[in-house]
């Protein structure tokens, strides 16, 4: 662990620094999280929520000298849902309670945050040992990080992160939905959907204790993540998304029609009436997608700018200690 120097001592002075550290089944490697997090940052309260664990968890936490609260629903998304309401601070940290992240990076994440005057800043992973990120993982984080990036226009190079600092106007703002490790992806996407100052800092990825389990599944978490993506792109984006599937069915309905006014030049016949009513309710049904997408994207940029407002009611990190100076 890196010394703390006096001057990073005073840059946060006067700020209240909470690190938050949601936890399921992690008895093994919880103390040396909280352990880590009270060195690098000795000003801060670190708070672990148990989330319906089964081993010594929650005794391992408060012997570490955390602030431990329970989270009885279970998934991520409802503890950090829960974190977020209850705690109350200028600055969150957000980690994973499994010890594969770097604490000691912590200082220089929230130093890019206060001076930048950023809203959150992402730990970007770099991988210290092979077994430290599964090759399926790895991939299925690009997949999903190029996937955000064609939708929204930007993303992160490491967009599914535990490791994570926010603003205290970031936090109190986020609508947050999710229930399960969908969580990264919907505070990514809501970064980007408002266009709020982010930053990125590498930081070491280590392999969990030995003994110590992973809770992630590949496949499923994958596929939730993604759905979750669809679901988001329909919400934010209704005009594309039913413009979209207006023009498949306006196509599918030419497709079908052509043939028939075909026949219908040639004979001055309709031979083909089951084939004309489905293109013909294709096309209404184009038309109806289409309206739907105008009328949500107008509810779309209403519930943006109440996001906005909600967002914008909270100061900057920093900006109490520049009225005061």
């Amino acid at each position: 662990m890196a010394a703390i120097s006096a001057s990073d001592t005073s840059r946060l002075a006067g700020y209240r620094i909470a690190v938050l550290v949601p936890c399921f089944n992690e008895a093994i490697a919880v103390a040396q999280v909280v352990h880590d997090f009270r060195a690098a940052l000795p000003e801060a309260t670190v708070f672990v929520y148990d989330n319906n664990s089964t081993d010594d968890t929650v005794a391992v936490a408060r012997a570490a000298g955390a602030e431990v609260f329970r989270e009885t629903r279970q998934g991520k998304g409802f503890v950090v849902r829960r974190m977020f309401a209850d705690v109350e601070a200028d600055i969150y940290v957000l980690v994973d309670g499994d010890a594969t992240y770097h604490a000691g990076s912590v200082r220089s994440m929230i130093g890019r945050l206060v001076e930048s005057r950023c809203d959150m800043v992402v730990g970007s992973r770099v991988d210290q040992v092979q077994a430290a990120y599964r090759a399926g993982h790895r991939t299925g984080n690009r997949l999903l990080t190029g996937c955000v990036s064609a939708v929204f226009g930007r993303s992160f190079s490491d967009m599914l992160s535990g490791y994570r600092v926010f603003s205290r106007r970031f936090v109190k703002s986020f609508p947050l939905l999710s229930a399960g490790f969908e969580i990264e992806t919907e505070l990514t996407i809501h970064a980007l959907e408002l266009g709020l100052a982010v930053a990125e800092i590498e930081t070491p990825y280590y392999a969990r204790p030995e003994g110590s389990e992973s809770k992630l599944s590949t496949w499923g978490d994958g596929f939730r993540i993604l759905w979750t993506i669809i679901e988001l792109y329909r919400s934010e984006r209704p005009l594309r998304f039913f413009g979209a599937i207006a023009i498949l069915l306006a196509v599918a309905s030419i497709v079908f029609a052509v043939p028939i006014f075909i026949t219908f030049a040639e004979t001055g016949l309709v031979p083909r009436l089951p084939t004309a009513v489905l293109s013909t309710g294709l096309m209404v049904m184009a038309f109806l997608s289409l309206a739907a997408g105008l009328v949500l994207d107008t509810v779309s940029r209403g519930r943006r700018e109440m996001k906005l407002l909600a967002y914008l009611s909270h100061r900057a990190p920093g900006e109490e200690r520049r009225r005061q100076d």
